[in-house]
């Protein structure tokens, strides 16, 4: 009898032990779940593809299976393609949202972070994207159960063929058990479709649509090795008069035959055989590589939507910026689709394994992050960090690569940087930042360094206590009169109103300072 645990799945019923332990989709050495896989692509014929899909359609998805199977396996093209799109998901970045802002909703998220440290999703998202191809994949969830948690230690693939469709949707995927179909526990598997068009799962997967295209190419391959391999030999005659005996025949056939390839035959000395020699014979057989290579392209449209990135084609990088972007359409559209499933099956029985069933469940999310690209955020500084925008140095050091310094690390660079708008009109303040800019960015004479060193004490001076108002109309005025006249507007107190402008002499003075210095600079 199962043992029926504490714990409580997203639907707040008690999970059995061993549904979570135990496997519950291995192969079967007498069953309908066998590791040998038939192979219906061996002299597939346009007559027995129709029969195949219509078999899938109707619920018999078994030699479809299979067929895709092979073809992923024989076409060259095909699998190549196919592994560029599941391998652009798979070493995408997986990321963990919280539900909300809650602390209880934070702690769930960082529970769900520290676990995929371990890499067990990272492993399985190609397998689990094998639905691009099939309509969809399903995973079986292994638990390791400790004391103080539970958690997937594994996911293990298990071939589409071992699952049948339900009879009354003909879409949700079920597991063969003998003669039976068993229905498939939310918490021990992982199913994701994946279709490349609205309808049924089982006709929505590429490989229904790629078979065509490869049936056609595979005739077109053998034509093209005949000619190959008979190209340029020669045709070998074996004559025999009357009195030759049947024995006699067969020695000569063996004969002609048995020299090189099949272009032999043998006939009686009074027949003839009148040969026409095919004109332009080495460029007709363009035809066989220029069929070939349409079909790759074709594929190529279907599973990557275009064909720059595997093939070589006029038009430079132009083109290929574009197809490119074409690409990448369809892997974010790729990773929404897998996030989806992670976060509706995968997030809530985490969570309700160790916490218990909740509301809301942290969403995991796979994807290139939507960050502005660095030149525009470093751009954007130089030009609004004049007109008051600020960053924090830990958010910019993460978006660059750079971690925080060390307290004891040896550090590179550290000046700080005095931005300005040269098309503004002279300020006393802009004065004294234009003459710090100066001296961080270019090596000076001696009496310009020191002279510049006292003057950035000074401004510190000149500039500290100030409140936000008061800097604002010294920053703002461009002599100290207007300054005066803005002073008067804000109410100060005699004492303040001494000291405000006591400081503004002390600006005046340092502006007169920072003229000079340039001055100085200009002289050669």
């Amino acid at each position: 009898m199962a043992r029926i645990s504490k714990i409580l799945g997203p639907d707040a019923q008690p999970v059995l032990i061993d549904d979570l332990i135990e496997e519950k989709a291995g192969p079967t050495l007498i069953g309908v779940r066998s590791p040998i896989s038939g192979h219906p692509a061996d002299g597939l014929t346009p007559l027995r593809l129709a029969a195949i899909h219509r078999a899938a359609a109707q619920g018999d998805p078994l030699a479809y299976f299979e067929l895709a199977e092979d073809i992923e396996e024989r076409d060259l093209h095909y699998a190549a393609v196919m592994a560029t799109r599941k391998r652009s998901i798979s070493q995408l970045q997986v990321t963990v949202e919280a539900a909300s802002d809650d602390p209880e909703h934070i702690k769930h998220a960082d529970f769900i972070r520290e676990w995929l440290k371990e890499g067990v999703l990272d492993a399985a998202l190609f397998d689990l994207l094998d639905a691009i191809g099939k309509g969809f994949s399903v995973l079986e969830t292994m638990w390791r159960s400790t004391p103080d948690r539970i958690v997937p230690c594994d996911f293990i693939y298990r071939p589409q063929r071992w699952f049948g469709l339900d009879d009354l949707d003909a879409d949700t995927p079920m597991l063969l058990e003998g003669v039976s179909k068993l229905p498939l526990a939310p918490h021990k598997y992982l199913i994701h479709k994946h279709p490349a068009k609205s309808g049924l799962t089982i006709r929505s997967g590429l490989a229904r649509i790629a078979s065509w295209a490869w049936m056609y190419k595979s005739f077109t391959l053998k034509d093209w090795a005949v000619f190959c391999q008979n190209y340029g030999q020669p045709i070998r005659l074996g004559l025999y008069d009357s009195s030759a005996s049947e024995a006699d025949k067969k020695v000569l056939w063996q004969a002609v035959s048995g020299i090189a390839g099949n272009c032999a035959a043998i006939l009686h000395k009074s027949m003839a055989i009148d040969f026409k020699e095919v004109k332009n014979a080495e460029k007709g057989a363009e035809l066989y590589e220029k069929r070939a290579d349409w079909c790759d392209r074709q594929i190529s449209k279907l599973v990557l939507g275009q064909t720059t990135t595997t093939d070589a084609v006029s038009g430079g990088h132009a083109v290929a910026q574009e197809h490119r972007l074409v690409q990448e359409d369809i892997e974010r559209a790729d990773a929404k689709l897998a996030s989806s499933t992670l976060t509706r099956q995968l997030s809530p029985a985490i969570i309700s394994f160790n916490f218990g069933p909740q509301e809301k469940y942290p969403r995991i999310l796979i994807g290139r992050p939507d960050e502005v690209p660095l030149p525009i955020v470093i751009s954007a500084l130089k030009e609004l960090g004049p007109q008051g925008l600020t960053i924090e140095a830990s958010e910019l050091r993460d978006r660059i690569g750079f971690s925080d310094p060390a307290p004891d690390a040896e550090l590179i660079g550290g000046r700080t940087m005095q931005m300005f708008d040269q098309a503004t009109r002279p300020q006393p303040h802009s004065a004294v930042r234009h003459l710090l800019s100066l001296h961080a960015s270019a090596p000076e004479p001696e009496y310009v360094d020191r002279l510049t060193a006292r003057l950035a004490r000074d401004a510190a001076g000149a500039l500290a206590g100030l409140s936000n108002d008061i800097r604002k109309v010294f920053e703002e005025s461009v002599d100290l009169h207007e300054a005066a006249r803005k002073l008067a507007t804000l109410d100060l107190d005699p004492t303040a109103f001494a000291e405000a402008m006591s400081r503004g002499m002390a600006l005046a003075r340092l502006t007169g300072q920072a003229a000079l210095l340039d001055e100085l600079k200009e002289k050669p």
